[in-house]
Order: C-alpha cells, then structure tokens, then sequence
C-alpha cells in the first residue's frame, strides 16, 4: 500500500485565458475544479492506474467538505481529520501559449491537537513495508519538532517514507532518514548549497545527500528528464512531451509512477525510472492538475540513457 500524508492541502481552481494583461477585465473559459496538495495528487494518479492508495488529509469548511466530495468521484480512498477554519483555496491561470500562473494560499496553521490526530490517523492506516509519502508545503507554524512528530507516526509501523517537499521542511525531514527523497533541480541546489548547472553536478549533489542518511534521490529535472542515484549507481532518463498543457502536479505523478513499479519490484530501479518519465510526461500533456489514466501514459517517449553525457548543460527553467 502507498499512503499520502497531504498537511496542507487545497482546492485547486484552474482558469483558461488567451493571454494574461495584468490590471485587465479578462474573460475565462470554463473552471476546472480539482482537489489539491501534492500528496493527494499522488493518490489520484496512483487510484486512477489502478494501484491502492490512502490518502490522509486535514480537511476544515466549505472547500473542505468539496474536496471530500471531489475524491470520493475519483474513488480516492481517504482518512479526513476534520479541522477549525477553512482548507485553502489555490487559482491557477493558464494561457494559450503553455504559461501558467499559479496563485497558492499559504494555508492555515494546525493545532497540536490537530497534529496529533493527524499522526494517529496516518499510523492506523499504514503497515509494515508500506511506503509513506510525505508531500507538499507545510502550513505555516509547523515548525522542526511538530514535523519530527508527524514523521514518526508515519515510520511506526515499519514503513517506508518518501519525502517531496522543499525549504526547511525538506532539511528538517532528513532526520527522520527517509528511503527516498524527490527534489527538482532548485530543491535539491538550495538543500546542497550548490550550483547545479549539469547532469554531473545533479549527481554529486544527489550523492551528497545519500551521505547524510537518504537511500534514494530522485531527481526530476523537466526538460532534461530525471535523475536516480541510489546504492546501486545513477541512472538517467529522457522523456518528450509533444504538447505541454501543464505541468502543475506533473511531479506528483512522476513521483506516483515511480512508485507504483518501486513498492513492487525494488530489483528493477531503471523500471521505475521509466515509470515515472511516462507518467510525468503524460501529466504536463493534461489540463489543471488532472492525472493521467492508462490511456494518457504512452512508455514509447521515455529512454534511459545508459551512457549518459554526464556534463551536458541543464536547460534554465
């Protein structure tokens, strides 16, 4: 089983306009409502494919009781830990040239009360050799040790946790010594403190990290594909999207479609790999947040690369 832990988690409105005029009267086309929160967009794809997930979730309000109501259509099997005040509400602007502008809530603060309700439902859901995603921002006042907390009752019960976030909450994460941590190229310079210009720079910094306790470093680069340094060596993989629409969320279904095939066979990491270029790609070719099914993810566009050219420049995003 992979189960999601979302702490700050949103309702995510999607808006389609020509072209972005800052200070205009604009007019939109039809709004896409979607629940948010990187982990319960790693849920969604996951159930979408057929794979088992739980999500858990705190949910407070209207917009609360509208993403319960949300993914309960998409058949996302969840633990909602009822809060005060409202869930967040996120608006994501996307124009005719592939641009995007998002607009994210920070989200409200959770009470220890409500933190440790939070940490009782996630231990009840998950059993030993589960994985457990920890992912997306963190509201604000929820500082080291409150995290620590969180963190532990996801490892109670013997299993594995993922960790996709960034900032503070990616460093404090670390010591609770995650499996496997997924950082994009910006995430993983600012945990390092290193300029990444290269695959090569990407690898040793990925490497750094190991040192400091992570089995697995997952690094999704866009255009330039991904790359995994683990205990078995690194391996690099390309993808090509023919049609971006989106990529808000593709990284939650890169980390998804890594580990739908990783949780099963842990032999094959370059699988994997694969997995999570195929569903990525396929999430950016989508609208809003929506997640790939099946039909959407198309294996033909994604490669490793067994001789990678480890100093070939990262394109600037």
């Amino acid at each position: 089983m992979i189960v999601t832990l979302t702490v700050n988690p949103s309702l995510d409105r999607t808006l389609h306009v020509g072209r972005l005029e800052r200070g205009a009267v604009l007019r939109t086309g039809e709004p896409l409502m979607e629940p948010g929160g990187k982990g319960v967009n790693v849920s969604r794809a996951l159930v979408a494919n057929g794979i088992p997930s739980v999500a858990v979730l705190p949910v407070a309000g209207g917009e609360g009781a509208e993403m319960s109501r949300l993914l309960d259509l998409e058949g996302v099997t969840a633990r909602f830990v009822p809060v005060s005040g409202r869930t967040r509400s996120n608006i994501t602007v996307t124009e005719a040239d592939g641009s995007v502008t998002k607009l994210n809530e920070p989200g409200q603060s959770l009470a220890d009360a409500d933190l440790a309700v939070l940490g009782e439902v996630l231990a009840a859901a998950t059993a030993s050799g589960d994985w457990v995603v920890v992912s997306g921002s963190m509201p604000p006042g929820l500082t080291s040790p409150r995290l620590h907390g969180l963190l532990a009752a996801a490892t109670s019960r013997g299993a594995h946790l993922a960790i996709d976030s960034s900032g503070d909450a990616l460093v404090a994460s670390l010591a609770a010594r995650p499996r496997l941590i997924k950082p994009n190229r910006a995430e993983l310079s600012e945990l390092t403190g290193r300029e990444l210009a290269s695959i090569a720079d990407v690898v040793s910094a990925a490497e750094a990290v190991r040192e400091r306790g992570v089995e697995l470093v997952l690094v999704s680069l866009g255009a330039d594909g991904a790359v995994l340094v683990g205990p078995s060596g690194t391996l690099v993989g390309e993808s090509r999207i023919d049609r971006q629409r989106s990529a808000v969320g593709a990284g939650d279904c890169f980390l998804a479609g890594f580990l739908s095939r990783f949780a099963v066979d842990e032999a094959d990491a370059g699988a994997a790999l694969v997995e999570a270029l195929a569903w990525g790609a396929a999430a950016a070719s989508l609208p809003g947040t929506a997640v790939p099914s099946p039909d959407d993810i198309d294996h033909e566009n994604v490669r490793l690369v067994w001789q990678p050219d480890l100093d070939r420049p990262i394109v600037a995003t």
